[in-house]
């Protein structure tokens, strides 16, 4: 299995959310086949095995993935819920979800790409209406489209992730003091 996928967000709704990539720019799509698609589920920690999806399974999440991105938008800046996507994310939300079963090894939860984004879909719910909400930012950097939960202290956080974003920042400031230390010693 590739492992391509990013969980930087603190919340698996969100990380669903940002497998659209840069959508004000390059716009990088990671489910770009059904079994990437697949191994997303899992790689989320959500599912253990999921039965492999079809295109019509990828077209499905996608639609659901913009709704909820949607919704989330619409929640951060105190706007009302566009009533299409409110209907798509329920809808996902009453099929029925993945049963997670106990086993000899322990819990294990086998699923169809329907259950699986049922469990992604009520997610979604709990979060919008759940005490996280305050907490949700965009990443701070202008080519990420990303929404995180900002569990910082004093909610200061200004990137989604380190490995993605943060390092970036950081060395762009870096650079920047460097450079004005440069100019001021020139003097």
């Amino acid at each position: 299995m590739n492992h391509e996928h990013a969980f930087v967000c603190g919340n698996p709704v969100l990380d669903f959310a940002a497998t659209l990539r840069a959508r004000r720019s390059a716009r990088f799509e990671m489910f770009a086949t059904p079994d990437r698609l697949d191994a997303w589920f899992i790689e989320s920690g959500l599912v253990d095995s999921v039965v492999p999806g079809g295109e019509a399974d990828v077209e499905r999440a996608k639609a659901v993935r913009e709704a909820i991105y949607h919704l989330v938008t619409a929640r951060r800046h105190e706007q009302d819920y566009d009533q299409a996507a409110l209907d798509l994310v329920n809808d996902a939300a009453r099929r029925p979800p993945a049963t997670p079963q106990l086993t000899r090894a322990g819990r294990r939860t086998e699923a169809t790409v329907e259950q699986a984004l049922s469990l992604v879909a009520r997610l979604a719910v709990e979060l919008l209406s759940g005490p996280d909400v305050p907490l949700m930012k965009e990443c701070g950097n202008p080519e990420c489209t990303r929404v995180y939960v900002d569990r910082s202290r004093g909610t200061r956080r200004q990137w989604c992730g380190m490995e993605s974003c943060g390092n970036k920042f950081k060395a762009a400031a870096y650079r920047a003091r460097k450079k004005g230390a440069s100019a001021a010693a020139g003097r």
